[in-house]
């Protein structure tokens, strides 16, 4: 609560006001206030059409919460926004709204996305995993999604996610 105090202080005016109000809206989730920063971020979404900050924040919310569908369709808007301006892709874009996509159920847009992301940022542990794990879970691309496991294990073989993972992926097979 004093954190909000001292953040709603910053005027507007000032260099720090956008990311003032970013991690304002973070700190009213973590309050379990989320329909307040939901609100907080979509009007700043509204307010600043060429940013994607806002978005990307509301779909990591959004997708903390369980509300998938909806993570994907900010993720989305923060992809269009990106590729309006020219902007360089972010694998971390297509990976968040992969695994959002993914967990309301669509799994082919999901794995375009994930395929897309691992095009972009092919040595990246967390998406080698996913997508692996993703494919042996569903019995798909068996062989090629365990070297993609055993690959995120060697880059990061202290992250318990990812040797769980191969665990699993063991086990499957």
């Amino acid at each position: 609560e004093e954190s909000l105090a001292v953040l709603r202080d910053i005027p507007k005016e000032s260099p720090y006001y956008w990311s003032a109000q970013l991690r304002s809206a973070i700190n009213l989730d973590t309050l379990d206030r989320t329909d307040e920063a939901i609100v907080q971020l979509k009007a700043m979404a509204a307010e600043n059409p060429n940013s994607i900050g806002a978005l990307v924040s509301l779909g990591d919310i959004l997708r903390a919460k369980k509300r998938f569908a909806e993570a994907a369709d900010a993720y989305d808007e923060a992809i269009r926004r990106t590729e309006a301006a020219h902007l360089p892709e972010k694998w971390t874009l297509f990976y968040d709204r992969g695994v959002a996509r993914e967990r309301s159920g669509q799994w082919e847009k999901a794995e375009a996305d994930l395929l897309k992301a691992l095009d972009l940022k092919p040595d990246q542990p967390m998406v080698l995993n996913y997508l692996g794990y993703s494919w042996i879970d569903r019995g798909e691309n068996l062989d090629r999604g365990m070297k993609m496991i055993e690959k995120a294990v060697e880059l990061r073989p202290d992250d318990g996610y990812i040797v769980d993972s191969l665990g699993w992926a063991h086990y499957r097979m």
